[in-house]
């Protein structure tokens, strides 16, 4: 097996703390950037685009913020963003039966249905007439991104120019508060019973915070977050995030953990025993987001599993509040000692999530330009960066870094969306999260090793030390290599055997789930035997078939399947 060309993040922080030197990253693998008269948008007369982005948050016009203001400033486009309400197949199924659409769609996962519907247009010749930087930036990438008829239908957010590791978990783990950790002495956690033991002992001793009942374990079901409680069972089992799916590495053979005995059950059997122990949230299948971050941010919440993204805002408020304790860390818990944990992601593409114009839109030249002249360097640094001077400094050898005055704002959640870099974080044709400049900075100012070490709180430091670490990402262990990875962005299509047996298996792992774990422990056997009944019912061979074929595709570097 080919191993990764990686170097922990700790090892990227000691040397660019002590020589400044980018030699610890690999160089970015496309850093001819075009001219920008190439480059240069033609059309400045304004004009606003209406973009619908399936993610839940507040609707917004671009030019409100300083960053969105200085893209209008440069190419004369607003983009009015309508923002998720509700659940997400209802809203397409809407949109689709309506036959009209926004000029632009972050569909997230409802990217199958409207591909299908024919809603999104072709972006091949756009790009070739109007779009130099994406090609830069794309260009490597373009045969993982084209559909079955050979055209490109959306412009992915992890094309990775270069690769700088991480120093902070962003991806799936066990979280648990900080001062659990902190009152049982750092104890060194490494299984699931492991875990609720040190959970339960807090809870048992502190019962109540702030006058409510303290919350041993908590999850986000809600909408399309259900996966959050069903993937815990092959990450404790030693796997990444195949959707799913646990992938042989010498074999490549795909096999799905619905109902795997090893795995999921022990998983829900697990929550079960948790469950009627007290400590888990009951609240875990009917709270929305919004109510699931809110627990979280009041501090009563123990541990959970979630994958960062999901969480940001009760983290940004929890590091807003200041206070150590509350806040939570990620931990790389298995089912046994010796098991080798692979919760961060391996270098990767993901290409069926993206960004996409329309058949409705008014105007899809002006929008390509935009999105092209977005994939400007110096754009790519005001998206994540921000502004010099404002949002972070430049030292006299070229490397961004930020204030402790800017940091502090950063952290405040407010001003983190009121400049725009919320909005402009994601969902937009960008370079992956894992970029390098040209210049050798980062392109995530959180994977700038200084702004990292800034970053870090008194109580950061103090567990770093308690577990022997630099960075957080130490904890885990390095990602093995897998070519085909994520393999839950294989596109199936609508109406497909494999798609229909996957709304099948999710819909009936929503209504058994809370079952299974609800129910008293002498009844979970018959309900762990209903649910495989049912689900046995299903085509799981077939669609191990498949996934098994495009898995060995992948890897064998055809991407067009």
């Amino acid at each position: 097996m080919k191993k990764l060309k990686l170097l922990t993040v700790s090892t990227l922080l000691t040397l660019t703390l002590s020589a400044c030197s980018s030699s610890n990253t690999e160089a970015p693998a496309t850093s001819k950037a075009p001219s920008s008269t190439a480059a240069a948008v033609e059309d400045n007369k304004p004009v606003t685009f209406s973009f619908f982005n399936f993610e839940a948050g507040k609707n917004i016009n671009t030019n409100e913020t300083p960053i969105g203001k200085e893209l209008e400033k440069q190419t004369g486009v607003n983009f009015k963003i309508e923002k998720l309400v509700g659940e997400s197949k209802t809203k397409s199924g809407v949109m689709i039966a309506g036959n009209e659409f926004p000029d632009v769609i972050q569909p997230g996962g409802e990217i199958d249905k409207f591909m299908d519907a024919g809603v999104f247009i072709p972006l091949d010749d756009l790009i070739e007439k109007h779009g130099p930087n994406i090609k830069r930036v794309y260009g490597p990438y373009f045969n993982k991104m084209k559909q079955k008829d050979g055209k490109i239908y959306h412009l992915p957010f992890s094309a990775n120019q270069g690769f700088i590791a991480n120093p902070n978990v962003d991806q799936g783990a066990f979280w648990i508060q900080r001062g659990v950790l902190k009152e049982m002495g750092y104890p060194k956690i490494t299984t699931l019973d492991e875990y609720f033991d040190v959970v339960k002992k807090y809870k048992e001793k502190h019962p109540q915070v702030d006058g409510k009942d303290t919350i041993g374990f908590s999850m986000l079901t809600h909408d399309t977050n259900f996966f959050t409680i069903t993937n815990p069972a092959f990450h404790l089992a030693g796997y990444p995030n195949d959707g799913g799916l646990l992938i042989d590495l010498k074999t490549k053979e795909a096999k799905s953990n619905a109902i795997d005995e090893a795995t999921t059950k022990r998983w829900v059997k697990k929550l079960n025993e948790i469950n009627a122990t007290g400590l888990f949230d009951k609240e875990s299948f009917t709270m929305n987001k919004d109510q699931y971050l809110a627990k979280l941010t009041s501090g009563r919440v123990l541990g959970y599993f979630a994958y960062d993204w999901q969480v940001g805002d009760a983290r940004n408020n929890l590091s807003k509040a200041g206070v150590d304790d509350k806040r939570y860390v990620a931990l790389p818990i298995v089912f046994d000692k010796g098991v080798k944990d692979q919760y961060l992601d391996p270098p990767s593409f993901v290409n069926n999530r993206g960004i996409s114009i329309t058949k409705s839109a008014k105007d899809p030249v002006r929008i390509i330009q935009y999105w092209d002249n977005l994939l400007k360097e110096e754009n790519q640094i005001l998206s994540q960066w921000g502004i010099k001077g404002q949002t972070y400094e430049v030292d006299d050898k070229g490397k961004f870094f930020r204030t402790d005055e800017q940091i502090a704002k950063i952290k405040d959640p407010k001003f983190y969306e009121d400049f725009g870099l919320k909005e402009h974080a994601y969902n937009w044709p960008r370079y992956g999260n894992f970029s390098i400049l040209k210049d050798g900075n980062a392109f995530d100012p959180n994977k700038q090793p200084s702004v990292a070490e800034k970053n870090f709180t008194e109580g950061d430091r103090t567990i770093l030390k308690a577990y022997n670490a630099k960075v957080f990402t130490d904890m885990f262990s390095q990602p093995d290599d897998r070519p085909w990875y994520p393999a839950w962005s294989i596109n199936k299509g609508q109406g497909t055997p494999e798609q229909i047996f996957e709304q099948k298996m999710g819909d009936l792992q929503k209504k058994a789930y809370p079952e299974m774990i609800l129910t008293a422990p002498d009844k979970f056997e018959k309900t762990w035997s209903d649910y495989v009944g049912q689900a046995s019912k299903l085509d799981i061979k077939g669609y191990e078939a498949f996934v098994t074929k495009i898995v060995k595709a992948r890897a064998s570097g055809d991407w067009s399947k």
